[in-house]
């Protein structure tokens, strides 16, 4: 049903107006953002597909149709991702991209102006808006001061994460580029499992090693995938 022809407090903006964005639900939201729908398809049903689970090819996983799974698949898909959902034009495309920007860089003030310690959940939200959603592997560090605020995230490799691969000069560089007390070390997993493999746990001891070298503490590491997301330091792995 088009939303016109719903009753008035039935319809998604007047609902939010009136009542807040908590009555909404996730597809009442994600209409409003879109405003309209497409030929013979009403703005809340394509706001349903969108957030509909995906299609996969039963033998080789490769998503084929369908949604992304709900909100959060959503925001982790990148304007190249929502080109396969039929209709969804680039101004449409934009504006969800752009809600995905505005995420990190609100999260990014928050890290900015207050210890990473006072909002762990923060950082690891953070990371997933980043990271999550590659689908290769992206070595990433948070570079902090003193005072463990945020001062710059900077993703330095990509590819299968190994000694070999992850240089220590680059990340010792860069950390003393930035001027850095200490840093939070982060990776993905696009294989969605964020349990640390003996090469991520033998990364973070080369890395923690040559940074302790210049007075660098590395903090964390931080593993992350759709959905999920697991501290090395509050395992005992540090």
């Amino acid at each position: 049903m088009p939303i016109k022809d719903l009753p008035s407090d039935a319809r998604p903006r007047e609902k939010l107006l009136a009542r807040g964005p908590a009555a909404l639900s996730d597809a009442e939201l994600l209409a409003i953002l879109l405003r309209t729908g497409l030929a013979g398809k009403g703005v809340l049903q394509l706001a349903g597909e969108l957030l509909a689970p995906p299609e996969r090819d039963s033998a080789t996983g490769v998503v084929t149709g369908g949604g992304f799974g709900g909100i959060a698949g959503l925001l982790h898909a990148g304007a190249a991702d929502l080109r396969r959902i039929k209709g969804l034009g680039p101004a449409k495309r934009a504006e969800l991209v752009a809600v995905l920007e505005l995420a990190r860089r609100a999260l990014a003030e928050q890290l900015a102006e207050r210890t990473v310690f006072d909002s762990p959940s923060a950082v690891q939200h953070y990371l997933q808006l980043h990271l999550a959603a590659r689908t290769h592997e992206v070595f990433a560090a948070l570079f902090l001061d003193s005072q463990h605020r945020l001062i710059a995230m900077d993703e330095l490799f990509r590819g299968t994460l190994t000694q070999t691969s992850v240089y220590p000069r680059e990340v010792v560089l860069r950390a003393l580029q930035h001027h850095a007390a200490a840093v939070i070390l982060a990776h993905n997993h696009p294989s969605g499992s964020v349990q640390p493999s003996r090469a991520d746990e033998a990364l973070t001891q080369t890395l923690k090693s040559a940074l302790a070298l210049v007075d660098v503490r590395v903090l964390d590491h931080i593993i992350v995938a759709p959905g999920a997301s697991l501290s090395m330091a509050e395992r005992g792995l540090l």
